[in-house]
């Protein structure tokens, strides 16, 4: 049972990644190229009916780490306190920015929370890329401090860095170069990702301008996935051996070469939603990828004193995971059918649903 929670919970976190994924990226296109107010209503207009059913996912996803792990829920949430903190301030900003700009008509007001929405969203595409370079170079777990552990094992807390800004320095903090390197690969990942979906979604001007942003940024996407592969050596010393021990894995970086090169098509492609079906293919082989590349491993320890934290040693009991599949089909079959009404009322192109007006 514990497989089937640690599924689930990893396709709940690959929606999220999709769905409010191209929200946090629409939101940096906004910030860097919506120059004109028909521009800024077209991208609004283009996640406005969709932005706060998406972060569902998200809660969903903390749902499932209480219930189906919760030693990791209880350790990921103390030990990752700041960083959440500040997530959830940058959520609070992004909503309020989309709601509040459209309350008054005057340019200063809306030039505020226009920059409080784009900045929170390139932030938001930060921290979370951050938040899995975070969980795959792992963590200090027990706090051990020359050899001796001064916590529980599962018990951690990282400022936000620390003196080296390393991955490898005994003491971590939540941002070093790895970390930081692996946010702003999310940042590019879902900006294209994010134009992708203006450009399916409306009819707008920039849409020209942005299919030329997608190919040239795909390039800057390549060489950091190149560059990726090769300093995950620095931190895992065998980052591919459970590839090697199990090829079908290699479906889901396949799946995500696919999704990159594919891409540069972009100015080709005849439907304009097949850009954004590329990048959605890009995102969930990237992470499934990465998720893989550590599995049966949820948080590793970067100490020989405790080992790391596994779904196995931090799921609930047996019973408690067979009982919650019952719950879980009901609530999934709620959710799917709420989404797909959804996506059908705001079928086609979004440019006169008029997003924020008042």
């Amino acid at each position: 049972m514990e497989f089937f929670w640690y599924v689930v919970l990893i396709g709940i976190l690959a929606t999220y990644l999709v769905l409010d994924g191209y929200d946090f990226g629409a939101g940096i296109i906004h910030l860097f190229f919506a120059k004109t107010e028909k521009d800024k209503k077209a991208i609004t207009n283009a996640i406005g009916p969709f932005w706060d059913a998406n972060e569902v996912w998200l809660i969903a996803g903390g749902g499932v780490l209480f219930y189906a792990f919760p030693t990791l829920y209880a350790a990921s949430f103390s030990g990752f306190y700041l960083p959440l903190m500040i997530i959830l301030w940058l959520l609070i900003f992004r909503a309020v920015g989309l709601e509040l700009r459209g309350q008054i008509h005057n340019k200063m007001w809306e030039a505020v929370w226009d920059k409080a929405f784009g900045v929170a969203s390139l932030l938001l595409a930060l921290f979370f890329g951050m938040a899995l370079g975070n969980v795959v170079r792992g963590v200090n777990l027990g706090m051990v401090i020359n050899g001796v552990a001064t916590q529980e094992p599962h018990f951690f807390f990282l400022p936000l860095w620390n003196s080296s800004f390393s991955p490898e320095d005994s003491q971590l903090g939540i941002i070093d170069w790895f970390t930081l390197f692996l946010g702003v690969v999310s940042v590019v990942a879902l900006m294209i990702h994010g134009a992708n979906w203006i450009i399916f979604k409306t009819n707008s001007s920039l849409n020209s301008q942005l299919k030329e942003v997608v190919f040239k940024l795909n390039f800057v996407l390549l060489a950091l996935v190149i560059v990726s592969l090769s300093v995950w050596h620095i931190i895992e010393k065998e980052p591919f051996h459970n590839f090697i021990d199990n090829p079908i894995l290699f479906i889901f970086p396949i799946i995500c070469f696919v999704g990159l090169f594919g891409l540069f098509k972009v100015k080709t492609f005849k439907k304009d939603g097949t850009g954004f079906l590329f990048s959605t293919l890009f995102l969930v082989g990237g992470f499934t990828s990465t998720t893989a590349s550590i599995f049966p491993v949820v948080l590793p320890s970067t100490n020989k004193v405790n080992p790391s934290l596994t779904i196995y040693n931090v799921a609930n009991g047996d019973y408690a995971l067979s009982v919650g599949v019952y719950w879980f089909a009901i609530a999934l079959a709620l959710v799917i059918g709420y989404f797909i009404i959804q996506y059908k009322v705001f079928n086609g192109k979004m440019d006169d649903v008029g997003y924020g007006e008042h």
